[in-house]
Protein backbone atom coordinates (compact mmCIF):
# COMPACT_ATOMS: atom_id res chain seq x y z
CA UNK A 1 0.00 0.00 0.00
CA UNK A 2 1.26 2.86 -1.21
CA UNK A 3 1.58 6.11 1.62
CA UNK A 4 -0.58 8.33 -0.65
CA UNK A 5 -3.35 5.48 -0.21
CA UNK A 6 -2.54 5.22 3.69
CA UNK A 7 -3.25 8.78 3.96
CA UNK A 8 -6.77 8.42 1.81
CA UNK A 9 -8.04 5.64 3.50
CA UNK A 10 -7.31 7.63 7.27
CA UNK A 11 -8.65 10.41 6.19
CA UNK A 12 -12.11 8.33 4.74
CA UNK A 13 -11.78 6.56 8.49
CA UNK A 14 -11.53 9.80 10.13
CA UNK A 15 -14.78 10.60 8.34
CA UNK A 16 -16.68 7.93 9.19
CA UNK A 17 -15.90 8.32 13.16
CA UNK A 18 -16.80 11.42 12.83
CA UNK A 19 -20.05 10.70 10.97
CA UNK A 20 -20.57 8.59 13.80
CA UNK A 21 -19.72 10.70 16.38
CA UNK A 22 -22.89 13.09 14.54
CA UNK A 23 -25.20 10.27 14.72
CA UNK A 24 -24.46 9.11 18.29
CA UNK A 25 -24.47 12.46 19.86
CA UNK A 26 -22.11 11.98 22.32
CA UNK A 27 -23.30 15.02 24.63
CA UNK A 28 -26.46 13.50 25.10
CA UNK A 29 -25.33 9.82 25.57
CA UNK A 30 -23.45 10.83 28.39
CA UNK A 31 -26.52 12.67 29.84
CA UNK A 32 -28.51 9.34 29.23
CA UNK A 33 -25.74 7.62 30.95
CA UNK A 34 -25.31 9.79 34.02
CA UNK A 35 -28.81 9.82 34.86
CA UNK A 36 -28.99 5.66 34.72
CA UNK A 37 -26.38 5.81 36.82
CA UNK A 38 -28.56 8.15 39.55
CA UNK A 39 -31.63 5.66 38.64
CA UNK A 40 -29.24 2.63 39.79
CA UNK A 41 -27.79 4.86 42.86
CA UNK A 42 -31.19 5.42 44.63
CA UNK A 43 -32.30 3.14 47.57
CA UNK A 44 -35.61 2.14 45.63
CA UNK A 45 -34.13 1.20 42.62
CA UNK A 46 -34.53 -2.61 43.38
CA UNK A 47 -38.17 -2.52 44.35
CA UNK A 48 -39.33 -3.61 41.33
CA UNK A 49 -36.90 -6.07 40.11
CA UNK A 50 -38.09 -6.51 36.53
CA UNK A 51 -37.80 -2.54 35.88
CA UNK A 52 -34.92 -2.69 37.74
CA UNK A 53 -33.20 -5.45 34.96
CA UNK A 54 -34.56 -3.20 32.16
CA UNK A 55 -32.57 -0.37 33.03
CA UNK A 56 -29.13 -2.11 33.88
CA UNK A 57 -30.43 -3.81 30.60
CA UNK A 58 -30.22 0.10 28.41
CA UNK A 59 -27.77 1.31 30.69
CA UNK A 60 -25.09 -1.15 29.68
CA UNK A 61 -26.28 -0.81 26.39
CA UNK A 62 -25.54 2.75 25.93
CA UNK A 63 -22.16 2.19 28.11
CA UNK A 64 -20.84 -0.26 25.58
CA UNK A 65 -21.92 2.06 22.83
CA UNK A 66 -19.90 4.77 24.58
CA UNK A 67 -17.07 2.43 25.58
CA UNK A 68 -16.77 1.29 21.48
CA UNK A 69 -16.72 4.55 19.95
CA UNK A 70 -13.93 6.12 22.69
CA UNK A 71 -11.91 2.85 21.59
CA UNK A 72 -12.19 3.58 18.21
CA UNK A 73 -11.40 7.08 18.43
CA UNK A 74 -8.52 6.40 20.43
CA UNK A 75 -7.22 3.99 18.17
CA UNK A 76 -7.28 5.72 15.07
CA UNK A 77 -5.25 8.30 17.09
CA UNK A 78 -2.87 6.10 17.61
CA UNK A 79 -2.90 5.01 14.04
CA UNK A 80 -2.31 8.52 12.88
CA UNK A 81 0.70 8.61 15.17
CA UNK A 82 2.35 5.85 13.53
CA UNK A 83 1.45 7.47 9.85
CA UNK A 84 3.41 10.01 11.29
CA UNK A 85 6.15 8.26 12.38
CA UNK A 86 6.27 7.04 8.65
CA UNK A 87 6.68 9.94 6.95
CA UNK A 88 9.93 10.61 8.78
CA UNK A 89 10.97 7.01 8.50
CA UNK A 90 10.05 4.51 5.95
CA UNK A 91 10.48 1.58 8.41
CA UNK A 92 9.01 -1.63 6.25
CA UNK A 93 7.87 -3.66 9.37
CA UNK A 94 5.96 -0.29 11.07
CA UNK A 95 4.63 -0.36 7.36
CA UNK A 96 2.82 -3.52 7.87
CA UNK A 97 2.02 -3.04 11.26
CA UNK A 98 0.23 0.10 10.31
CA UNK A 99 -1.37 -1.54 7.09
CA UNK A 100 -2.97 -4.71 9.44
CA UNK A 101 -4.11 -1.20 11.55
CA UNK A 102 -5.57 0.20 9.32
CA UNK A 103 -8.26 -2.69 8.11
CA UNK A 104 -8.98 -4.12 11.75
CA UNK A 105 -10.12 -0.58 12.38
CA UNK A 106 -11.90 -0.04 9.00
CA UNK A 107 -14.17 -3.41 9.90
CA UNK A 108 -14.85 -2.53 13.40
CA UNK A 109 -15.75 1.12 12.56
CA UNK A 110 -18.44 -0.24 9.89
CA UNK A 111 -19.42 -2.90 12.47
CA UNK A 112 -20.10 0.32 14.93
CA UNK A 113 -21.75 1.93 11.72
CA UNK A 114 -24.32 -1.03 11.17
CA UNK A 115 -25.27 -1.10 14.99
CA UNK A 116 -25.68 2.54 14.85
CA UNK A 117 -28.57 1.77 11.78
CA UNK A 118 -30.57 -0.50 14.48
CA UNK A 119 -32.34 2.87 15.89
CA UNK A 120 -36.28 1.66 14.86
CA UNK A 121 -38.85 1.24 17.97
CA UNK A 122 -38.38 -2.52 18.85
CA UNK A 123 -34.88 -3.47 17.28
CA UNK A 124 -33.43 -4.00 20.52
CA UNK A 125 -35.77 -6.57 20.91
CA UNK A 126 -36.07 -10.45 20.79
CA UNK A 127 -37.55 -11.66 17.66
CA UNK A 128 -40.06 -14.13 16.86
CA UNK A 129 -39.38 -16.22 13.18
CA UNK A 130 -41.76 -18.55 11.41
CA UNK A 131 -40.36 -20.58 8.45
CA UNK A 132 -43.48 -21.88 6.11
CA UNK A 133 -42.94 -24.17 3.28
CA UNK A 134 -44.73 -23.52 0.29
CA UNK A 135 -44.54 -24.30 -3.17
CA UNK A 136 -42.17 -27.29 -4.17
CA UNK A 137 -43.55 -30.59 -2.03
CA UNK A 138 -41.24 -32.62 -0.45
CA UNK A 139 -38.19 -30.19 -1.65
CA UNK A 140 -39.85 -26.91 0.37
CA UNK A 141 -39.89 -28.54 3.29
CA UNK A 142 -36.21 -29.83 3.19
CA UNK A 143 -35.71 -26.04 2.16
CA UNK A 144 -37.23 -25.21 5.71
CA UNK A 145 -34.75 -27.24 7.49
CA UNK A 146 -32.08 -26.23 5.12
CA UNK A 147 -32.73 -22.18 6.23
CA UNK A 148 -33.33 -23.07 9.78
CA UNK A 149 -30.20 -24.46 9.79
CA UNK A 150 -28.27 -21.15 8.25
CA UNK A 151 -30.21 -19.22 10.91
CA UNK A 152 -29.59 -21.45 13.56
CA UNK A 153 -25.72 -21.28 12.60
CA UNK A 154 -26.37 -17.08 12.39
CA UNK A 155 -27.61 -16.87 15.81
CA UNK A 156 -24.57 -18.64 17.19
CA UNK A 157 -22.35 -16.48 14.85
CA UNK A 158 -23.96 -13.32 16.65
CA UNK A 159 -24.16 -14.78 20.45
CA UNK A 160 -28.00 -15.04 19.94
CA UNK A 161 -29.49 -17.82 21.96
CA UNK A 162 -31.91 -19.69 19.69
CA UNK A 163 -35.23 -21.46 21.00
CA UNK A 164 -37.61 -23.66 19.11
CA UNK A 165 -41.63 -22.92 20.00
CA UNK A 166 -42.89 -25.16 17.28
CA UNK A 167 -42.24 -27.13 15.23
CA UNK A 168 -43.52 -29.84 12.40
CA UNK A 169 -41.77 -32.26 10.63
CA UNK A 170 -42.31 -32.72 7.01
CA UNK A 171 -44.27 -35.96 5.79
CA UNK A 172 -41.62 -37.50 4.00
CA UNK A 173 -38.51 -35.40 4.89
CA UNK A 174 -37.59 -31.97 6.07
CA UNK A 175 -40.07 -29.40 8.02
CA UNK A 176 -43.14 -28.08 6.83
CA UNK A 177 -43.03 -25.07 9.58
CA UNK A 178 -40.94 -24.01 12.54
CA UNK A 179 -41.07 -20.76 14.62
CA UNK A 180 -38.06 -20.10 16.94
CA UNK A 181 -37.37 -17.45 19.25
CA UNK A 182 -34.02 -15.66 18.68
CA UNK A 183 -32.80 -14.07 21.84
CA UNK A 184 -30.47 -11.10 22.28
CA UNK A 185 -29.97 -7.52 22.11
CA UNK A 186 -30.93 -6.31 18.35
CA UNK A 187 -32.31 -9.57 17.58
CA UNK A 188 -34.94 -8.25 15.83
CA UNK A 189 -33.05 -5.44 14.41
CA UNK A 190 -30.91 -7.97 12.71
CA UNK A 191 -33.21 -10.55 12.09
CA UNK A 192 -36.18 -8.36 10.04
CA UNK A 193 -33.87 -8.28 6.61
CA UNK A 194 -34.93 -12.10 6.14
CA UNK A 195 -38.86 -11.29 6.41
CA UNK A 196 -40.25 -12.46 2.73
CA UNK A 197 -40.25 -15.32 0.55
CA UNK A 198 -36.55 -17.52 -0.29
CA UNK A 199 -36.10 -19.22 -3.45
CA UNK A 200 -34.07 -21.93 -3.50
CA UNK A 201 -32.55 -23.51 -7.27
CA UNK A 202 -31.19 -27.29 -7.18
CA UNK A 203 -30.52 -30.20 -8.65
CA UNK A 204 -33.24 -32.27 -6.38
CA UNK A 205 -32.01 -35.00 -4.20
CA UNK A 206 -35.19 -36.57 -3.82
CA UNK A 207 -35.73 -36.23 -8.21
CA UNK A 208 -34.91 -39.84 -9.12
CA UNK A 209 -34.18 -38.12 -12.33
CA UNK A 210 -31.57 -35.84 -11.08
CA UNK A 211 -33.75 -32.74 -12.60
CA UNK A 212 -33.19 -29.21 -11.38
CA UNK A 213 -35.95 -28.11 -8.98
CA UNK A 214 -36.84 -24.51 -7.91
CA UNK A 215 -38.36 -24.31 -4.32
CA UNK A 216 -40.39 -21.35 -2.32
CA UNK A 217 -40.32 -20.66 1.66
CA UNK A 218 -41.97 -17.61 3.46
CA UNK A 219 -40.03 -16.51 6.63
CA UNK A 220 -42.21 -13.76 9.25
CA UNK A 221 -40.25 -12.01 11.36
CA UNK A 222 -42.10 -10.20 14.45
CA UNK A 223 -40.28 -8.41 17.38
CA UNK A 224 -41.63 -9.83 20.52
CA UNK A 225 -43.15 -7.08 22.78
CA UNK A 226 -42.82 -5.87 25.85
CA UNK A 227 -45.34 -8.12 28.19
CA UNK A 228 -46.42 -4.96 30.19
CA UNK A 229 -48.03 -3.40 27.17
CA UNK A 230 -51.90 -4.16 27.21
CA UNK A 231 -53.79 -5.07 24.32
CA UNK A 232 -57.27 -6.32 23.97
CA UNK A 233 -57.99 -9.54 23.40
CA UNK A 234 -61.43 -10.78 23.89
CA UNK A 235 -61.79 -14.84 25.20
CA UNK A 236 -64.45 -14.96 22.36
CA UNK A 237 -62.53 -14.21 19.29
CA UNK A 238 -59.88 -17.42 20.44
CA UNK A 239 -59.93 -21.01 18.82
CA UNK A 240 -57.63 -22.75 21.25
CA UNK A 241 -56.71 -26.27 20.33
CA UNK A 242 -54.10 -28.85 21.98
CA UNK A 243 -52.27 -31.77 20.42
CA UNK A 244 -49.21 -33.94 20.79
CA UNK A 245 -46.24 -32.13 20.75
CA UNK A 246 -43.25 -33.19 18.68
CA UNK A 247 -40.00 -31.89 17.90
CA UNK A 248 -36.92 -31.79 15.68
CA UNK A 249 -34.94 -34.90 15.64
CA UNK A 250 -37.49 -36.23 18.28
CA UNK A 251 -37.07 -33.57 20.65
CA UNK A 252 -39.76 -32.20 22.91
CA UNK A 253 -42.00 -34.82 22.13
CA UNK A 254 -44.62 -36.10 24.78
CA UNK A 255 -47.71 -38.69 24.97
CA UNK A 256 -49.97 -35.71 26.62
CA UNK A 257 -51.38 -32.82 24.56
CA UNK A 258 -49.34 -30.49 26.09
CA UNK A 259 -48.75 -28.54 22.82
CA UNK A 260 -51.33 -25.60 21.89
CA UNK A 261 -52.26 -23.93 19.24
CA UNK A 262 -54.24 -20.53 19.25
CA UNK A 263 -56.43 -18.58 16.28
CA UNK A 264 -57.47 -15.83 16.46
CA UNK A 265 -60.62 -15.47 14.60
CA UNK A 266 -60.81 -12.22 13.80
CA UNK A 267 -57.55 -11.26 12.11
CA UNK A 268 -57.01 -15.24 11.31
CA UNK A 269 -53.59 -15.24 12.64
CA UNK A 270 -52.60 -18.47 14.20
CA UNK A 271 -49.73 -19.13 16.64
CA UNK A 272 -48.40 -22.30 18.07
CA UNK A 273 -46.15 -23.54 21.12
CA UNK A 274 -44.88 -26.73 22.03
CA UNK A 275 -41.53 -25.51 23.82
CA UNK A 276 -42.32 -26.53 26.89
CA UNK A 277 -44.23 -29.64 28.70
CA UNK A 278 -47.06 -27.91 30.53
CA UNK A 279 -49.70 -27.26 28.45
CA UNK A 280 -50.13 -24.16 30.99
CA UNK A 281 -46.61 -22.63 29.76
CA UNK A 282 -47.05 -23.60 26.14
CA UNK A 283 -50.31 -21.43 26.17
CA UNK A 284 -48.71 -18.57 28.18
CA UNK A 285 -46.12 -18.76 25.06
CA UNK A 286 -48.53 -18.91 22.40
CA UNK A 287 -50.67 -15.90 24.21
CA UNK A 288 -47.41 -13.89 24.14
CA UNK A 289 -46.78 -14.41 20.79
CA UNK A 290 -50.35 -13.44 19.96
CA UNK A 291 -50.01 -10.61 21.72
CA UNK A 292 -47.10 -9.40 19.62
CA UNK A 293 -48.45 -9.70 16.08
CA UNK A 294 -51.53 -7.68 17.32
CA UNK A 295 -49.96 -5.31 18.94
CA UNK A 296 -47.90 -4.20 15.85
CA UNK A 297 -51.17 -4.91 13.66
CA UNK A 298 -52.49 -1.69 15.93
CA UNK A 299 -48.94 0.27 15.41
CA UNK A 300 -48.97 -0.11 11.80
CA UNK A 301 -52.83 0.96 11.20
CA UNK A 302 -52.13 4.11 12.98
CA UNK A 303 -48.35 4.40 10.91
CA UNK A 304 -48.20 3.55 7.50
CA UNK A 305 -49.86 1.00 5.13
CA UNK A 306 -49.91 -2.78 6.93
CA UNK A 307 -47.78 -3.44 3.69
CA UNK A 308 -44.86 -1.27 4.88
CA UNK A 309 -44.01 -3.08 8.23
CA UNK A 310 -45.25 -6.33 8.45
CA UNK A 311 -44.73 -7.49 4.77
CA UNK A 312 -46.61 -7.07 2.27
CA UNK A 313 -48.99 -10.50 2.44
CA UNK A 314 -47.68 -12.78 -1.39
CA UNK A 315 -48.11 -16.35 -2.05
CA UNK A 316 -44.93 -18.12 -0.85
CA UNK A 317 -44.23 -18.74 -5.05
CA UNK A 318 -42.67 -17.03 -8.35
CA UNK A 319 -41.91 -13.23 -8.72
CA UNK A 320 -42.19 -12.72 -4.59
CA UNK A 321 -38.74 -13.49 -3.66
CA UNK A 322 -36.44 -11.21 -1.79
CA UNK A 323 -33.81 -13.69 -2.55
CA UNK A 324 -32.68 -16.53 -4.48
CA UNK A 325 -30.38 -19.70 -3.63
CA UNK A 326 -28.89 -21.12 -6.53
CA UNK A 327 -27.11 -24.11 -6.44
CA UNK A 328 -27.07 -25.16 -9.91
CA UNK A 329 -25.88 -24.54 -13.05
CA UNK A 330 -23.66 -21.78 -11.15
CA UNK A 331 -23.43 -21.19 -7.24
CA UNK A 332 -24.90 -17.81 -6.27
CA UNK A 333 -27.15 -16.54 -3.52
CA UNK A 334 -28.70 -12.93 -4.46
CA UNK A 335 -30.67 -10.48 -2.41
CA UNK A 336 -33.45 -8.86 -4.84
CA UNK A 337 -34.25 -5.62 -2.69
CA UNK A 338 -30.16 -4.21 -2.26
CA UNK A 339 -28.76 -6.88 -5.25
CA UNK A 340 -26.27 -7.96 -2.72
CA UNK A 341 -24.63 -11.03 -3.96
CA UNK A 342 -22.23 -14.24 -2.78
CA UNK A 343 -21.08 -16.96 -4.99
CA UNK A 344 -20.26 -18.65 -1.91
CA UNK A 345 -23.33 -20.34 -1.59
CA UNK A 346 -21.83 -23.50 0.79
CA UNK A 347 -20.20 -20.32 3.64
CA UNK A 348 -23.86 -18.08 3.53
CA UNK A 349 -26.12 -21.76 4.22
CA UNK A 350 -24.09 -22.14 7.33
CA UNK A 351 -24.76 -18.54 8.67
CA UNK A 352 -22.32 -16.32 6.68
CA UNK A 353 -25.33 -13.93 6.09
CA UNK A 354 -24.52 -10.81 7.99
CA UNK A 355 -23.54 -8.80 4.84
CA UNK A 356 -26.86 -9.39 3.40
CA UNK A 357 -28.26 -8.16 6.52
CA UNK A 358 -26.23 -4.90 6.54
CA UNK A 359 -26.89 -4.10 3.04
CA UNK A 360 -30.54 -3.98 3.58
CA UNK A 361 -30.10 -2.42 7.06
CA UNK A 362 -28.39 0.79 4.91
CA UNK A 363 -30.78 0.50 2.06
CA UNK A 364 -33.97 0.60 4.31
CA UNK A 365 -32.76 3.58 5.83
CA UNK A 366 -31.40 4.77 2.70
CA UNK A 367 -32.71 3.03 -0.81
CA UNK A 368 -30.39 4.86 -3.00
CA UNK A 369 -27.21 3.97 -1.25
CA UNK A 370 -26.12 1.21 -3.71
CA UNK A 371 -26.93 3.45 -6.63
Amino acid sequence: MEKNEIKDKLEKLNQSITDIRRSLDIAKLERDIAEYDAQMSERTFWDDSQEAQKTIKSANHLKETFANYNQLNQRLEDTLVIEELLEDDDDEELKKELESSLDILAADVEDLAVSLLLDDEYDANDAIVEIQSGAGGTEAQDWVSMLFRMYTRYAESMGFKLDIVDYHSGEEAGTKNVTFMVKGHNAYGYMKSEKGVHRLIRLSPFDSQNRRHTSFVSVEVTPEINKDIEVEIKPDDLRIDTYRASGAGGQHINKTDSAVRITHEPTGIVVASQEQRSQIQNKETAMSMLKSKLYQIEVEKKELEMADIVGEQKDIGWGSQIRSYIFHPYSLVKDHRTNSESGNVNAVMDGEIQPFVEAYLRWSKNPTYLE
